[in-house]
Parts: C-alpha cells; sequence; structure tokens
C-alpha cells in the first residue's frame, strides 16, 4: 500500500506582514494630533443610557461657574472661529486655524485667543491657560452666547441642519450656573439639549 504524501503547513506571512506595515505607517502619517480635553469633569450618575450625536454638536462643560466651549468637525471649527474674528474684530491666521481645530474645547476670552494658540500643546493643558472660561455673565460681552449662535448659524447655512447642544456639567456644581447656560440656549430657541452623565453602576 502506497503511502499518502505529507503536505507542507508553512505559510508564507511576509507579503501580509509588508502590507500591515504600510497600513500602519499610512494611519501614522495621515492623522491629526489631538489635544484632550482641557478640563475634564466629574460628571453626575443616571441610570438611562442615551446615545450621543458625534457630530455637528455644541459640547458646554460647566465645572466652578465657568464654562468651555467645544465644537466637533474641523470644517465647523473653522468657519465658526472666522465667524467670531469677524464679530470681534480678530482676524486669525492659518496657523491659529489649523491649531485651533486640533482642540477639543477650550475656555477663555476670544480676545486672548490669540496668547494660547501660540503657547505649545504641552502649555495648553496647563491649569493656568484655561481656567477661565468663556465669558457669558455680561450682557454687554455675552461671547458664550455668540458661540452658539454662530454655531447654530453655520451648521444651517453649510448643511441645512440643526446642531445639537450637549451641557457637561460637575456633578457638584451649583444649579444656577447650568440655569444661566440653558437661559442663554433658550434665549436662542435652542429648548432641545442632552445633558451628559456618567451611568449608574449595579451598587448604586
Amino acid at each position: 500500500m502506497a503511502k499518502m504524501k505529507k503536505s507542507s503547513t508553512r505559510i508564507d506571512m511576509t507579503a501580509m506582514c509588508d502590507v500591515s506595515f504600510l497600513l500602519l505607517t499610512f494611519f501614522v502619517l495621515t492623522s491629526t494630533a489631538k489635544t484632550p480635553e482641557v478640563h475634564p469633569v466629574d460628571l453626575p450618575n443616571s441610570t438611562k443610557e442615551t446615545k450621543i450625536p458625534t457630530t455637528d454638536i455644541v459640547t458646554l462643560t460647566v465645572d466652578e461657574e465657568k464654562v468651555y466651549f467645544g465644537l466637533s468637525g474641523k470644517d465647523d471649527k473653522i468657519d465658526v472661529l472666522e465667524r467670531m474674528g469677524k464679530e470681534y474684530n480678530i482676524e486669525f491666521t492659518k496657523e491659529e486655524i489649523e491649531k485651533f481645530t486640533t482642540m477639543e474645547n477650550f475656555g477663555v476670552d476670544i480676545r486672548e485667543l490669540k496668547q494660547l494658540l501660540a503657547k505649545p500643546v504641552g502649555e495648553l493643558m496647563k491649569p493656568e491657560n484655561h481656567l477661565k472660561g468663556i465669558p457669558y455673565k455680561d450682557s454687554l460681552n455675552n461671547q458664550l452666547s455668540a458661540w452658539v449662535k454662530h454655531s447654530r448659524e453655520s451648521t444651517w447655512k453649510r448643511k441645512e441642519d440643526f446642531v445639537k447642544v450637549a451641557i457637561k456639567g460637575n456633578a457638584e456644581e451649583k444649579f444656577g450656573t447650568v440655569n444661566e447656560v440653558v437661559q442663554i440656549l433658550q434665549k436662542q430657541r435652542q429648548n432641545r439639549f442632552y445633558l451628559v452623565t456618567g451611568l449608574r453602576d449595579s451598587d448604586f
């Protein structure tokens, strides 16, 4: 009886390794560095789980009576920054605009934004560079209202869509501050918004 010929089980992985390496190189070279959120907060917990949109959304972070502004989408950030620049008569350079698009959020007076953008990325994360918050209490200098207004107008004119708004408040934040932010939104007929919370665990 003739013996069956053994077949080799060795697989040549060279081609697959080359493709994986090329893909990894491509993603590393084409990705854009993004700065983390400048002011993370401890969110209150909730039992309800609702997915928040990731596009066309403004995120207002509230902590210690200060408000930080974040906007999704590179093109959205560019358009809104240019609109704010026109309103406050500030001209941003291409480099400043590009750096602004990498910021997750910020919390300074727009008249101090150029100084903030001039700092290295590592400096942006230092507390002294983002603790002031965006002015919103002075009716003559309510920049938070202006950022929200231009975000809404930009999204509607460019995409014919409504911008969504999410409020991230620290669990220990006073209701009065959050209420002031809600009133600013309601004055612009932005009556629907997300309240960002953490998810309660089973021990609650």
